[in-house]
């Protein structure tokens, strides 16, 4: 008798953009499409419906047991590092005899990079697809932002890929909440090294608040500097690299083969301005459409929220 192979879980962050929310589970259902062999369900963790315990429950309705969770995020922040997993943990309080394994965010990855680079190529209209004609082009890459050092880092190291081998003129780095420097700051940064012409790059999966956010403040930003030719790129979509992507970390969490990066989390080293952080013990971010909600959520006693 073959034993079916773990169900795959979905964790998405949530918006409070309809459509957003919407790319994502439209997403899911494609997942499930390609892969009738696997149980899918996805939800989310704030924000949007259906709450993470929802989708959980979908996959236990179905006979599921076993299964394997996926956070669609980009980054390893707080919700990656504790919301999601104590989440999980809870689930598996909710269904006795349930187990599961956890796997890790997407990026920065070859493919993600593959599918910025085609966003860049759009966004400059097929004009600039040598290095040749990228010379004169830098790259604002803008990510969501995080109290988290590690995760605002990643977007870094996502940039530096990005720059590698490409022939742009350079990638610079903003994030549009939380974290310095902003989306206006990085433009500012952008002319100051010389850029003439510059592609504003979201580092986001799926459209939704920041995302436009980010587009807005860089048509305030070109307005007020017209010598400055700007370009908006779009976010990176359910592109089949991304897809192709979700199930590679799903087969990393079957197998067990999880690389997740502890050297700079903020809950196991002291990093300067954040030590009160080490050892936290981790506590679930409550959905608003699931029991015992509360606004903000814990992480050892204490209470914070984050800007959306």
């Amino acid at each position: 008798m073959t034993t079916a192979p773990p169900a795959l879980l979905i964790a998405g962050h949530g918006t409070r953009d309809d459509a957003g929310a919407e790319a994502f589970r439209d997403f899911v259902r494609e997942l499930g499409r390609r892969h009738p062999e696997l149980p899918v369900a996805g939800g989310f963790i704030e924000l949007s419906p259906p709450p993470l315990g929802e989708a959980v429950a979908e996959l236990v309705e179905r006979g599921v047991r076993r299964f394997a969770a996926v956070p669609l995020m980009l980054v390893s922040a707080g919700h990656a590092k504790g919301d999601i997993p104590a989440a999980l943990a809870r689930e598996k309080e909710r269904h006795p005899g349930l187990s599961y394994s956890y796997g890790r965010p997407l990026g920065p990855h070859p493919g993600l990079l593959s599918v910025l680079e085609r966003r860049l190529d759009e966004a400059l209209g097929g004009r600039a697809r040598t290095p040749a004609d990228r010379a004169d082009v830098t790259v604002l890459l803008v990510g969501r932002g995080s109290t988290d050092p590690d995760a605002n880092a990643e977007v870094h190291k996502a940039a530096r890929l990005l720059w590698e081998g490409r022939g742009y003129a350079g990638v610079e780095t903003a994030f549009v909440s939380l974290a310095a420097p902003d989306v206006p700051s990085g433009l500012d940064r952008c002319v100051r090294l010389g850029a003439r012409r510059i592609v504003v790059l979201p580092y986001f999966l799926f459209t939704g608040v920041l995302p436009d956010r980010v587009r807005l403040q860089t048509e305030g930003w070109s307005a007020a500097h017209p010598e400055v030719e700007v370009l908006s790129a779009d976010v990176i979509g359910p592109e089949p690299e991304l897809l192709d992507l979700v199930m590679e970390r799903y087969e990393e969490a079957v197998k067990g083969d999880l690389r997740m990066n502890c050297d700079s989390c903020v809950y196991r080293v002291a990093l300067p301005g954040f030590e009160e952080k080490v050892g936290l013990p981790q506590q679930p971010h409550y959905h608003p459409d699931d029991d015992g909600h509360h606004h903000g959520h814990h992480h050892g006693g204490h209470t914070h929220s984050h800007a959306h």
